[in-house]
């Protein structure tokens, strides 16, 4: 009886250690995808020149994205890029919305 009890209490550590070792390694995937996707958000900042409050707003959409899947979410994120870029060149009036009409008609 107490062999068995102790091979349960074992058993029962181990498969603790086991599901801690699981969730460490998740965790870990996680805060590396997240890595990489700041490092590849703060680039694409830094290559369309924003700065400030553009930059910040630029950044916090960019890390709430899915993924690169969600990239390609066609018309709504082309006007989301193109809204910010017309922001951070500071256009206003007649002149934003030129720039708003060609930049969402442009295929990228």
């Amino acid at each position: 009886m107490r062999a068995s009890r102790w091979l349960v209490t074992m058993g029962a550590t181990l498969a603790l250690l086991a599901g801690q070792g699981a969730i460490a390694q998740t965790s870990t995937a996680h805060t590396n995808s997240q890595q990489e996707k700041m490092k590849t958000c703060n680039a694409d900042a830094s290559a369309k020149g924003l700065k400030g409050t553009d930059r910040e707003t630029y950044m916090k959409t960019c890390l709430s994205k899915e993924g690169s899947a969600s990239k390609g979410n066609s018309q709504q994120e082309k006007m989301k890029s193109c809204n910010a870029d017309a922001t951070s060149k500071g256009l206003k009036g007649t002149d934003r919305q030129t720039f708003m009409k060609s930049c969402l008609s442009s295929s990228s």
